[in-house]
């Protein structure tokens, strides 16, 4: 497992434990690679080191609620108009625990 405070953009196959603390609103994206949208919602994943984004997609954003605390596993790290953000990916899999 992985603190919070030591995921930096880049980082593959990241392994992270922590406790939803905030959770937006759905938006709809579309694809750039085929005719298809998308559903998707900004949370914040927290732990006692830090915090950071996380970007829920579709069936993830059901899954989860503020005050969860949920497993990543296999996920990764990115970066968005400058802010450093956690993906589950489709390699990857989020666990409420």
């Amino acid at each position: 497992m992985v603190d919070i405070k030591d995921l930096v953009d880049g980082m593959k196959r990241v392994d992270v434990e922590g406790k939803i603390v905030e959770k937006g609103d759905p938006r709809e994206v579309k694809s750039r690679f085929k005719d298809e949208s998308y559903r998707i919602v900004d949370a914040v994943l927290a732990d006692e080191t830090g915090s950071i984004k996380l970007t829920l997609w579709n069936e993830q954003i059901e899954q989860v609620n503020v005050g969860d605390n949920i497993k990543i596993e296999n996920g990764y790290v990115t970066s968005f108009k400058g802010e450093t953000q956690l993906n589950v990916g489709k390699f990857g899999k989020l666990t409420v625990s």
